[in-house]
C-alpha cells in the first residue's frame, strides 16, 4: 500500500476509538504516576510493566487495523507476555545505545530496523525477545526508510501537537499508531480492513 493508503485507513481505523484509547493511556499514565509514589521498588515496578503496556498497545492497534473488536480492557492484554517484553526493550535499549556509540545515523537506522519487535511479538508469543529481535531486523530490509518517511510525513501534525502544548495528540498519536500497525501489516503481506477510500496524504 502506499503511504497516503496507510494514513487514510489509519483515519478510518481510530473513528470512534479515540477515547478507548485516551481511557488507556490515562490508565497507564495513572498507574506509572502512582509507582512513582512507591518508595524504592516503585520505580522497579515502573520499569517492569511499562513494556508490557507498550506490548498492550500495539495488541490494540493491529487489532483495529484487522476490524477486531477493542476494548478499554486491552491495556493488560500484553501483560502475559510481560517477561518477554521486558526483556526485548532491555535488548533493544542496549543494541540501540550500542550502535549509537558510533554515530547517531546507526543508531537510527538501527533504531527503525527494530521497530516491529514488539509487533511480531504480539503476533508470535511462542517466540523469543531475541527471535523478536531478528524477524523485526529482517522485515525491516529494505523498509527502512519507508517508514522514516511515513514517520516525516506526520511531521505538521508533530508542529500542531507542540502548538496545542500536546492536546492535539489524543488525536495524532493513535493516527500515526495505527498507521504504523497498517505499514507492519503491509510489509508482513497481510490485508489491511478499512473503508476509507485513498486521499492527499496529512
Amino acid at each position: 500500500m502506499t503511504r497516503a493508503e496507510l494514513k487514510s485507513a489509519a483515519k478510518e481505523q481510530i473513528n470512534g476509538n479515540v477515547g478507548k484509547y485516551l481511557v488507556m493511556m490515562l490508565i497507564i499514565f495513572a498507574i506509572n504516576a502512582a509507582c512513582g509514589f512507591i518508595p524504592v521498588i516503585g520505580p522497579i515496578i515502573s520499569f517492569v510493566i511499562m513494556p508490557a503496556f507498550a506490548l498492550s498497545l500495539v495488541n490494540f492497534f493491529i487489532k483495529l487495523t484487522k476490524n477486531e473488536e477493542v476494548a478499554i480492557g486491552d491495556v493488560f492484554s500484553g501483560f502475559n507476555k510481560t517477561g518477554r517484553a521486558l526483556l526485548m526493550n532491555i535488548f533493544v535499549s542496549i543494541f540501540t545505545f550500542l550502535w549509537s556509540l558510533l554515530l547517531v545515523i546507526p543508531g537510527i537506522i538501527k533504531a527503525y530496523a527494530y521497530s516491529m519487535s514488539y509487533y511480531i511479538l504480539a503476533e508470535n508469543p511462542e517466540l523469543t525477545a531475541n527471535q523478536c529481535i531478528t524477524r523485526s531486523k529482517e522485515m525491516m530490509q529494505g523498509h527502512k526508510w519507508d517508514l522514516f518517511v511515513l514517520d516525516l510525513s506526520f511531521f505538521w501534525w508533530y508542529l500542531l501537537v507542540l502548538i496545542t502544548f500536546g492536546l492535539a495528540a489524543i488525536y495524532v498519536a493513535p493516527y500515526r499508531s495505527a498507521a504504523v500497525a497498517n505499514f507492519y501489516n503491509s510489509i508482513k503481506g497481510d490485508e489491511i480492513v478499512s473503508d476509507a477510500q485513498p486521499v492527499v496524504e496529512a
